[in-house]
């Protein structure tokens, strides 16, 4: 709401441009989840920077290579008939850059294995808060899913040959992280919060730039000895990030801040 209005419902972004501001200015402290927020908070409201604490989001355990019953199970409810898939995974939003994956797709799919098709998982975003955003006609070895339950998660970005997010805006993001800890290589967006993620552990490319996305998803797709490299880079990488060092970390804010409010 502070950075992209635009990209949502002009209700919504005009009250939490109102709200935000000052509930962190009259707060006792905030939590942010990346460096990226905390800097993004820190240019938007002029509060000392001691305020902020940042605590990174974990990724559950269940996010794990998964066995191939399991992916067959998630490949069969979704409805992925093609032999393999490259797998990218949002909701349909404005800031998660959909058309230009799409248009990356058409650009480039003509060079891929026959069998090869783009899965995109995820429904659409809440009116009440994102702006529509239309993606056309799709192109063709498109399988566009709704919302994945939760149950085929695993397998789904297990069984992925390739996960790409080429997302504009996030404040941390959850998917390539996950995605990592299921032993997928992705390629993910050069931007915001998503290269403190990741790491040297994906390949990053310029979200706007549909040759850059194409090019990082053929690299992973044509070379088997990077797949495997950024498999066990994701893997080791993904084990930074901890529920249990996350609830540590916040609950020591809180024990921090309420010593101090009771002196």
């Amino acid at each position: 709401p502070l950075d992209h209005p635009e990209w949502l419902n002009p209700r919504f972004a005009a009250w939490y441009r109102f709200l935000t501001p000052r509930l962190v200015r009259t707060c006792a402290r905030v939590i942010a989840v990346s460096d990226f927020t905390r800097d993004r908070i820190l240019e938007h409201t002029g509060i000392p920077p001691e305020k902020i604490t940042v605590v990174h989001n974990g990724v559950h355990e269940r996010f794990s290579p998964r066995p191939a019953e399991e992916i067959t199970a998630a490949r069969k409810a979704l409805g992925i008939e093609c032999g393999s898939y490259v797998l990218s995974l949002s909701s349909l939003e404005p800031r998660k850059n959909l058309p230009r994956l799409l248009e990356a797709w058409r650009a480039l799919s003509s060079e891929l294995p026959s069998d090869l098709c783009l899965v995109v998982a995820g429904g659409r975003g809440i009116a009440r808060v994102f702006r529509e955003v239309e993606i056309g006609k799709l192109p063709p070895g498109v399988t566009l899913t709704d919302r994945v339950p939760e149950e085929h998660l695993p397998g789904l970005y297990s069984g992925a040959l390739c996960f790409v997010y080429p997302s504009v805006y996030e404040g941390f993001g959850l998917p390539p992280l996950e995605a990592m800890a299921s032993g997928t290589p992705s390629v993910v967006g050069n931007r915001t919060a998503l290269p403190e993620v990741v790491g040297d552990a994906a390949v990053q490319v310029d979200p706007e730039s549909t040759d850059e996305v194409a090019d990082g998803i053929r690299r992973i797709v044509e070379d088997a000895e990077l797949r495997e490299r950024l498999l066990e880079l994701g893997l080791r990488r993904a084990k930074r990030f901890t529920w249990t060092e996350s609830c540590e970390k916040s609950w020591g804010v809180l024990e921090e801040t309420a010593a101090r409010l009771r002196t």
